[in-house]
């Protein structure tokens, strides 16, 4: 089962934590997670590593004679004995995606919108191992897993810091860190955005879990939005100039046309409804597109409580992505791995449930069941492949 979302990092509220550090300074939380456990060995790290579907790299540092090594995944065992015994790191991205109890170990998370978390990844690194003194343009969790890993951070990049010419990663050039920290299990780096870091493994065995989260460029919201606006704009709402004054120069392009042209788009994006439909569907977009998630056979409505009446459970796929929004009428809508579902009134608690819980049984779902709009829900994110069955036997 999902866990419930801290209320503390260590001695810190998270309403602390978020008043004085999100997304304005770097700190370390000690023991942050006292009671955490690693959620998978080295062994299986590798072995996630050598599956095809699964985004992973090794990345070699430098060394005499040799400059940043740059690998990609799928690995096999031949790979890995021909690794050097320094100075090697291996990475393996969206492990929430695979291990179920990486999934849940997210939920953790919650204090930050659910919507608002990328992926789980997990890092192994033998002694010296890094990848190099970086920024994200995003807020990240450092977790120390296993092992010690000292940080040094500080300074903000962008895009037009200098970097390291002619190498395979991304290291910003010139590199003086301000603080450095030695992380052990249980201990947190918190990151906002564009903080530099470089991170490196004291000793072998190093494991280290990044949480972090989506962050759309505003390139990229203005590329999406209007392209998701202009296929639902009709070819006659177009440019005019009605009362249109003459112009003692024609070629002019004047403020009048100007400010036209600036309120015609101002009426676009001013239209929440558009605004909540794209936002909410970007957000739940998969992290892979290309997943394929649907089930080999699709599930009626009527079949689907029959297995759960058997004892199954209904979980969540660890790599969908849900969150919902309430609508005038007081219904909501729900969107469900790049989709929108409009769900009536008597629908809204069922479906703020399925958003905030991970998994179910059917006495948890029940009573939501008495209405058959809920029922086509479940049939619906249970044949995209948003939802599957858990302890049965087909």
């Amino acid at each position: 089962m999902n866990k419930a979302p801290l209320t503390h990092l260590g001695d810190m509220p998270v309403d602390v934590f978020l008043r004085d550090y999100w997304q304005k300074k770097p700190v370390v939380i000690r023991n942050a997670l006292p009671d955490f456990e690693p959620l998978l060995s080295a062994d299986e790290l590798a072995g996630l590593s050598c599956e095809e579907e699964v985004e992973s790299r090794l990345i070699i540092g430098e060394r005499e004679g040799q400059d940043w090594q740059l690998l990609h995944g799928p690995f096999d065992d031949d790979t890995f004995s021909s690794l050097p015994e320094d100075r090697w790191t291996l990475l393996v991205q969206a492990v929430d995606h695979w291990l179920p109890e990486a999934a849940d170990f997210l939920d953790q998370f919650r204090f930050i919108p659910r919507w608002r978390m990328d992926d789980l990844m997990i890092s192994y690194a033998v002694d010296g191992g890094g990848v190099g003194a970086h920024y994200d343009n995003y807020d990240v969790f450092l977790v120390q897993a296993e092992g010690v890993r000292r940080w040094e951070v500080g300074g903000l990049f962008d895009s037009r810091s200098a970097l390291k010419p002619n190498l395979p990663v991304k290291i910003v050039a010139d590199w003086q860190p301000e603080e450095v920290y030695d992380l052990h299990p249980g201990d947190i780096l918190y990151l906002p955005p564009c903080v530099g870091h470089n991170g490196i493994a004291v000793g072998d065995d190093c494991v280290t879990y990044s949480v972090g989260f989506r962050a759309p460029s505003v390139q990229e919201i203005l590329r999406d939005f209007t392209d998701y606006v202009g296929e639902r704009l009709l070819p006659e709402q177009r440019y005019a100039d009605q009362n249109l004054p003459l112009q003692p120069n024609s070629a002019e392009i004047t403020a009048d046309a100007v400010q036209r042209l600036q309120t015609l788009l101002e009426e676009v994006v001013s239209n929440k409804e558009n605004l909540v439909q794209w936002f909410g569907k970007a957000m739940t977009e998969p992290k892979y597109a290309e997943m394929d998630l649907a089930p080999e056979e699709e599930m009626d409505a009527d079949t689907l409580l029959e297995w759960l009446e058997q004892g199954a459970l209904l979980r969540r796929t660890d790599s969908s992505r849900f969150a919902w929004t309430e609508v005038g009428d007081g219904g909501v809508t729900l969107f469900a791995d790049g989709a929108a579902f409009p769900c009536p009134p008597q629908s809204a608690a069922f479906v703020k449930a399925l958003c905030h819980e991970r998994e179910f049984n059917l006495q948890q779902l029940k009573e939501g069941l008495a209405e058959s709009a809920n029922q086509a829900i479940l049939q619906i994110l249970y044949n995209q492949g948003s939802l599957y069955l858990e302890n049965i036997d087909f």
